[in-house]
Formats: C-alpha cells, structure tokens, sequence
C-alpha cells in the first residue's frame, strides 16, 4: 500500500494554480491573490487628526493643568472631509473632528477630554486643562502606515473582509485572482435513492452527492455539475464525458466503483486512464486519481465516511492547490481524547471527532459516532464532528487521556 503522504504527494504534483483573472474587490471574497498587492496610495494620504478635539501649537498648551488652564481662541471648525486649510498662529485653535486633515501649523491636537467644557459651539473659546504628552500628539502622519508602491498583500493571500478592507484603503479596486476550479460531482451506486425517498428493499438514501458538492464548494470551487448513477458502465461514461467535454471541468470527484467488487463501475470504465491504488488509511484505503485531458480525476471510496476523510486527505489540499494557496492543510492541534478506541496496525486512521473547548487551554476530543467508533460506513456522526483525530500508522491502540493530533474543520 502506498502512504498517505506518497499518494498526497502525487496529487499535489499535478495540481498547478490555474491561470489568473482580474475580479473588483466587492467580488473578490474567498478568492485568492495571484499577484502582489501594491498600494496606489499613502495611506494615511494626509496627516490626520486621531482624535475629537482642537488642533493647536503644541507650545500654546505645554503645561496646561486643571489648575492652570490654557485659553486658545478657534478660528475654524474642521469635519472629517473638509478641504479648509486655517493658519494658526499663537494662541489660536481650530475644533476637529477624527480623520479630518490637520492644518500644516498644527503640531498637537488636544481630546475634547482634555478641556474644561468639552465639545461646545465651534467658535467658543478652547480652555485646555491637560497638556499633551508630546508635539505630534494624536496626530496620524502622512504615509506612516504604508506609501504608494508598498506591499498590502502578498500573492497566495486568501481575501477575507480585513484583506479587502486593507486592500481597499490602500485605493485599489480591482486584483487578480486564481481562477476558481470547476468541479464536477458524480457519485455511483445502483442502491442509492434520493434523500427523503421511499426506499425499496436494498436501497439506502444518497447523501455522497451532497457531501462532496459542499465540501468542494467550501474549498473554493465552483460546483459545475452534481449527479449520482446506477452501477451501469454507459451512464457513468456519458456523465463523465459531459464533465470533460470542452474542458468544463477542472476537477472531476467520484464516489463508489472503485474497489474489487464485480460491479465497480469508475474501475471498470477508468482503470486503463486512470491510476487505482490501495493507501494505508482507514477509512479510505482503495482510491484511484490521475489527469483526463486537462482534468484532475478523484475516485473515492463509497462509504460515506470514507469519502469525507479521503475528500480532506487529497481532494481539497488540491482544490486549494489550483487556487494558489500557499497553506493546503488543515490547521491542527494536539489534544487528549477522553475515549479510547483501536486503531489498524500499518494505517493511518481518521476518526471523525467531537471537540470540547469549554476549557480555552485544555480542549478535549472524542469520537463523533455515539458508540464510539470509527468504521467506513459510518454516516450519521459525520454531523456531529467538527475535526478528524489522526492515529499514526504505527499506533494500534489509543486510549483515554493520550494526546492526539486534530485536524480543525471548523
């Protein structure tokens, strides 16, 4: 059996990052950068007042105490966007509002907090009761945060709203961005009905469809096409074809056919275009994946369990792959289980887990299934997890209290 790394490895190697394409920002969330961001403007673009309050020349107040007041007469009332440039001159004061420009003979701005009747009629007079700390106080400086030119964001940043919001401050409206990889979904089985059926004898509700079209689009894909089919060799060609057809997908997911029963329809349409191999990963050991044209083609097991955890293994580390992400991997963390189970000797095994964070700096885990288990064919604790325990290969056995490796889904 191949590893799971040896198989990972494969995968990756054939996942490139998809050609670019220039998106506005107000379309750009969950995207990924493919070029640096540079910023068109400084930012800030003009000094700024940090606070509500007066501008001043820091001399006029040096030293101001409750005690011993500063009077200062304002000559100007300035709100954030206002273009007014008043002079000052020794004991004159302009009133200013946060984010408005701070005029050039400005060296302090005093917090309404400081004087004696706080925000008042704009051309009362400013009594200064507290002096500030420094000249420059509360005043933003032009360009301090970044200039024109700089780096805002790097290629392989993921843009999530303080991305865009960093990007958009710095005066840009358009990036580019990864193409987003088309997936198409096919999954097999002459027993499956759609959920909420009537179910015949032998027939259980399909729910591999659902999981691998949410789990692709979580990843950042554009779900193309979601089918499910009868083992019948015709039907899964004429759907896999149509997935292919004028390159439409980037990215085909089966699930089912692809093991050594007589009937393993992605096996027996696939098998001379396609690479199928055993891992050493429980659940989740037969998988096939290879390239169809210009498409990357994944064929999982059918158990649902094991496409979710064959899904994180290979799938989406190369659906984030396509998009240029630097990161692939889920985040993980090691924590004690409070449940023991066995483990197959000489395979890596994922064991959907329920997490307990109620202690901030002692999270716990435990199987999601409600008997504690891990078995392939289980479905229903799928609902209840929230991160994949991960047993080494060599471990045979974990046991309450043992720290265990985590993989985050949420």
């Amino acid at each position: 059996m191949l590893s799971v790394e040896e198989q990972s490895a494969k995968v990756l190697s054939a996942a490139r990052p998809l050609e670019a394409e220039a998106v506005p920002i107000a379309q750009a969330a969950g995207r990924t950068l493919a070029a640096d961001v540079h910023a068109r403007v400084d930012v800030p673009l003009f000094d700024n007042s940090a606070m509500d309050g007066y501008a001043v020349i820091f001399t006029d107040v040096e030293g101001a105490t409750a005690e011993h007041p500063m009077e200062l007469h304002v000559i100007a009332d300035l709100p954030a966007g206002s273009t007014a440039e008043p002079e000052l001159r020794a004991g004159f004061a302009a009133r200013i509002m946060t984010g408005a420009p701070v005029p050039r003979t400005a060296t302090a701005v005093v917090p309404f907090e400081h004087t004696r009747d706080g925000l008042q009629a704009w051309d009362a007079p400013a009594i200064v009761t507290r002096a500030p700390a420094r000249a420059g106080a509360n005043i933003r400086r032009h360009g301090e945060e970044l200039h024109a030119g700089a780096v805002v964001a790097p290629a392989g940043t993921v843009l999530g709203a303080l991305q865009l919001t960093g990007i958009a401050a710095a005066g840009i409206d358009t990036v580019q961005v990864r193409r987003r990889p088309r997936a198409a979904v096919i999954s097999t089985g002459t027993e499956l009905a759609a959920p909420g059926a009537d179910l015949a004898r032998g027939q259980i509700p399909e729910s591999n469809s659902v999981l691998l079209a949410s789990m692709c689009a979580e990843a950042g894909a554009e779900v193309i096409s979601v089918d499910t089919v009868a083992d019948e060799d015709a039907a899964f060609t004429a759907l896999l074809q149509r997935a292919l057809r004028a390159g439409r997908a980037d990215v085909v997911v089966t699930s089912g056919g692809v093991s050594a029963g007589a009937h393993e329809v992605v096996k027996n349409v696939l098998r001379d275009r396609i690479e199928f191999v055993a891992v050493a990963m429980q659940p989740g050991r037969p998988q096939a994946f290879g390239r169809i044209d210009d498409a990357l083609v994944f064929g999982l097991p059918g158990n649902p369990a094991s496409v979710a955890a064959s899904f994180e293994a290979f799938v989406r580390p190369a659906l984030l792959a396509l998009q240029g992400r630097e990161a692939v991997r889920r985040p993980t963390l090691r924590v004690a289980v409070t449940t023991g189970w066995r483990s197959p000797a000489g395979r890596q095994q994922y064991v959907p887990v329920t997490l307990d964070r109620s202690d901030p700096v002692a999270w716990t885990a435990r199987p999601a299934a409600a008997d504690g288990s891990s078995g392939a064919h289980l479905a229903a604790g799928l609902a209840r997890a929230d991160a994949y325990a991960v047993v080494p290969a060599e471990v045979s056995a974990v046991a309450a209290g043992d720290l265990i490796d985590v993989m985050l889904l949420s």
